[in-house]
């Protein structure tokens, strides 16, 4: 009788020990369950700080873009700046050359008048007809030489007086209504070059 009431206690002894280890499995699921979801919930609490941040720090900082964009603009106005000196300085050079071309051109058309002006002083000749025939030539070679440089002669004789070609020097009174402000004398011959007065032609008119 005692060694049954002995067995019947060792049984509900292990049905509790057994049940307070199944409490105590549940209990410690419960809390690895707990402890996960909180995990979870920290982790994703963690990535979305992080996805912030990295959201902020990818923001430019508008002051930084402004001295950048500043720098920009000063160093296409340096360049500018340079390239608009170069373009002077290179058209001031241009011009001089220009200039001292054209004077060059100038002389060398000349060259061959004065070749003609030292043979013909040269030349013993005292037969006044051959001197005038020669200078003749030479002159006749000289105008052609200012033509070739777009020089020409003003035509003055007879023509209205144009106060854009002639200079008056003088009035001649009593030449009548046909005379009247026409070019009656030309005194000195005025002249053009590519269709610009270099010298007004110096005329008498008529009054």
């Amino acid at each position: 009788m005692a060694d049954k009431k002995q067995e019947d206690f060792n049984t509900q002894m292990e049905e509790e020990n057994l049940k307070a280890a199944e409490t105590a499995d549940t209990q410690a699921a419960a809390a690895a369950e707990a402890g996960a979801e909180a995990n979870a919930e920290q982790a994703a609490e963690d990535t979305e700080k992080a996805d912030g941040q990295a959201q902020e720090e990818s923001q430019p900082d508008p002051l930084e873009q402004a001295q950048q964009q500043l720098e920009m603009l000063k160093d296409q106005y340096l360049r500018s700046v340079a390239e608009f000196e170069n373009f002077k300085k290179r058209t001031i050079k241009e011009k001089a050359e220009l200039i001292q071309n054209g004077g060059a051109k100038t002389v060398v058309a000349i060259l061959p008048i004065l070749d003609d002006f030292e043979r013909a002083l040269a030349d013993q000749s005292e037969d006044p007809k051959a001197i005038r025939e020669g200078m003749q030539v030479i002159f006749n070679k000289f105008i052609q030489s200012l033509e070739g440089l777009g020089v020409k002669k003003i035509d003055a004789l007879e023509k209205d007086f144009d106060t854009d070609y002639h200079e008056a020097v003088a009035m001649v009174p009593g030449m009548g209504d046909e005379k009247k402000g026409k070019v009656i004398d030309c005194l000195q011959t005025g002249y053009t070059m590519n269709d610009k007065v270099i010298r007004h032609a110096k005329v008498a008119v008529g009054q």
